[in-house]
């Protein structure tokens, strides 16, 4: 997904955080996303975000799906209020 919304996906800050202390490798989210997010570093033995812009905006299912609660997004407020102004400036122009 090169755009959301008419907003290049590189500009839109949305994408997880793993805490890697929590992580227990489980893999949960990994067979969740399809999207290519996630990945299983196999040296730590925990998901790392390897593709942090393939994330859908809104999405934070593996979030839901992670029994250890070590998966977090962006404040949601601050992601809406991004948005609202790049949209805005894109129609300004």
């Amino acid at each position: 997904m090169n755009e959301w919304r008419g907003i290049p996906r590189e500009e839109i800050p949305w994408f997880p955080t793993i805490d890697a202390a929590l992580c227990t490798g489980c893999r949960e989210c990994i067979n969740f996303c399809r999207n290519d997010v996630l990945a299983f570093d196999e040296a730590s033995g925990r998901t790392v975000v390897a593709h942090p812009y393939h994330c859908v905006v809104e999405c934070r299912t593996c979030a839901r799906f992670c029994p250890a609660g070590a998966i977090s997004f962006p404040d949601e407020a601050a992601i809406t209020a991004i948005i609202k102004e790049r949209l805005h400036s894109r129609h300004a122009t």
